[in-house]
C-alpha cells in the first residue's frame, strides 16, 4: 500500500470527517490512544541540534514537546509530524532494550526515538511526514470553510 492510502486511511480513522481543527484533531487522537496529550513548546529546542519536536511516553500521557518557529503554520507542522506517529503506532517498540551508559535516565523507548530522529529517510519518517500533510490540509480546509461562512452569513 502506498503512502498516500496509508495516510488517507489513517485520516478517516479519525472519523473527524474531511476538515477539521486543530483542537479537534488533538482530541481526537487523545480518545484514539485512551491517553492524555500534552504539547508544550520549548524554546531552546533545536537550536543547536536542529531538533524541531520530539513525542515522549509517560505512563500517564503523552507529551509533545517542540521548538519555537515565527511561523504558526511551522510550529503545527512540527506538532502534526508527532501526532501522525501517534496514529499510525510508531512507538518504536521493536528494538531490544540494552544498557545505556551515557542517558541512563532516559526510557530505552525515548531513546530509540530521538536517536531514530537524524534518519530521516526511514519509512516511519516519510508516511509520517505524509499523514501530518494530510491533516495539516484538512484543518487548513476547516479554517477556510468557517471563514467562508461567516463571509457569506456574517
Amino acid at each position: 500500500m502506498n503512502n498516500e492510502v496509508i495516510a488517507s486511511a489513517a485520516v478517516h480513522e479519525l472519523a473527524l470527517g474531511d476538515n477539521f481543527t486543530f483542537d479537534q484533531l488533538v482530541g481526537a487522537v487523545q480518545r484514539y490512544r485512551r491517553r492524555r496529550l500534552r504539547i508544550v513548546e520549548l524554546a531552546d529546542l533545536g537550536a543547536h541540534d536542529g531538533l524541531c519536536a520530539v513525542w515522549l511516553m509517560t505512563p500517564e500521557e503523552d507529551l509533545v514537546l517542540h521548538a519555537h518557529s515565527d511561523s504558526a503554520l511551522h510550529r503545527q507542522q512540527f506538532v502534526l509530524h508527532e501526532l501522525a506517529h501517534m496514529i499510525l503506532g510508531h512507538d518504536f517498540d521493536h528494538d531490544p532494550d540494552g544498557p545505556d551508559f551515557l542517558l541512563p535516565d532516559i526510557p530505552p523507548k525515548t531513546r530509540r526515538r530521538l536517536l531514530r530522529r537524524q534518519d530521516l529517510d526511514t519509512p516511519e519518517e516519510i508516511i509520517a511526514e505524509t499523514l501530518a500533510d494530510h491533516l495539516a490540509a484538512a484543518i487548513r480546509g476547516s479554517a477556510m470553510y468557517r471563514s467562508r461562512y461567516l463571509e457569506i452569513f456574517g
